[in-house]
């Protein structure tokens, strides 16, 4: 459908669309069938849908937040995949620069992918538990959503509250299967649980999305510091961006720094547990939690950890000689991995296992809610 406005009759068209909220994320979904299949005509959709570039880092001239966990779209078309239900493609677009991300996963909005799919009438499930069967198209993996429906909808509804987001909603549980290998050769690019880049010890690890895991001490920080403090910290944000790229060359991301793109690796500061202050002012108690992280993604820190950076990071708690198993804390047996990050507490499972001289992750478990907020069409230029 088209329509016209603004001042001198500027027309626009108009693409249907659904805003939603899944995890501490929100993004733009689309049909397959209502968007071009072609990338480069579907990125010019996207950046001007989210309203980037933008100087000023608001996104004021579109659906974006100004900051990456708000600057997102997905697609959702019929599966590919003979053991899935639905395929989903998501695009990370920066805020700043005319960059939309195709590579990588985010888990946040995964859990509003099954909702999707029921409401949107791509599944037909009985009303109880339903199981959604998701084939990630960007990293080729399969994800399993198991959420509440109620005469045919999708429930939202519930007393399940996750850090970071205000108030509650019904639980959606995400299992991804076999994670390791998203866009490297491996659970483990180099081989090693242990690397060492420009001097400091990390373990570089793919599993859902690629990350670059220091410690906080190694740089000079104590691991509990927020966003902003990091932020303004002079010359951090690119001795990590540095480090980032230097990782992602070693895993394979890119031939040379320069090459590796904005949204992987994704690059964490990790500490192991302490109290430490949260956004919304309170303390996390130093005995509430296992370890601490501080991420990066898009060149900010993550004011809440991706779900897809505290997946690896919970497969590299499991895996005895990395980083973050020698910071984990004194509960490594435990059936969740509790992870500190500025907005709260995540809790996440892993199965890990070692095989045949390596590590292997099966499985890896994360809780969220999600809800639509707004279904209609969003506006394009003529």
């Amino acid at each position: 459908m088209a329509g016209a406005g603004g001042e001198g009759g500027v027309s626009q068209r108009f693409i249907p669309a659904i805003f939603m909220r899944g995890g501490s994320s929100k993004g733009v979904f689309f049909h397959a069938a209502d968007v071009p299949a072609d990338r480069a005509a579907m990125d010019a959709i996207l950046l001007e849908v989210l309203g980037s570039p933008d100087p000023y880092g608001r996104q004021l001239d579109g659906m974006g937040g100004g900051i990456s966990s708000l600057s997102k779209g997905v697609i959702i078309g019929p599966p590919t995949h003979p053991e899935a239900d639905v395929d989903y493609t998501f695009a990370q677009v920066a805020v700043d620069q005319p960059v939309v991300d195709w590579k990588g996963n985010c888990g946040n909005l995964s859990s509003a992918v099954g909702p999707f799919a029921v409401d949107e009438g791509l599944v037909q499930v009985a009303d109880g538990e339903a199981l959604v069967r998701i084939h990630q198209v960007n990293t080729r993996k399969l994800i399993h959503a198991r959420f509440p429906v109620k005469n045919g909808r999708a429930v939202v509804v519930g007393d399940y509250a996750i850090a970071g987001v205000a108030g509650t909603g019904a639980r959606v549980r995400l299992d991804f299967l076999a994670p390791g290998g998203t866009q490297c050769a491996g659970l483990l690019p180099t081989g090693q649980a242990l690397d060492v880049i420009e001097g400091l010890a990390c373990t570089m690890i793919d599993a859902a999305n690629p990350a670059v895991f220091f410690a906080a001490a190694d740089l000079g920080l104590t691991g509990t510091e927020l966003p902003d403090a990091i932020e303004a910290m002079p010359g951090m944000m690119a001795r990590l961006d540095g480090l980032r790229r230097a990782a992602g060359v070693r895993m394979g991301l890119g031939a040379t720094p320069d090459a590796v793109g904005l949204a992987a690796p994704r690059i964490a500061i990790l500490a192991p547990p302490a109290e430490a202050r949260l956004l919304d002012g309170t303390s996390l108690a130093a005995g509430s939690h296992d370890i601490q992280v501080r991420m990066l993604s898009m060149g900010r820190v993550h004011r809440a950890v991706p779900l897809t950076g505290a997946l690896p990071l919970a497969v590299a708690c499991r895996i005895t000689g990395s980083l973050a198993h020698a910071l984990f804390g004194p509960t490594p047996r435990a059936d969740e991995i509790r992870v500190a990050q500025p907005s709260g507490m995540l809790a996440v499972g892993a199965e890990v296992r070692r095989q045949d001289g390596g590590w292997h992750a099966q499985s890896g478990v994360i809780f969220r809610t999600a809800r639509s907020l707004m279904k209609g069409a969003v506006a394009l230029r003529a």
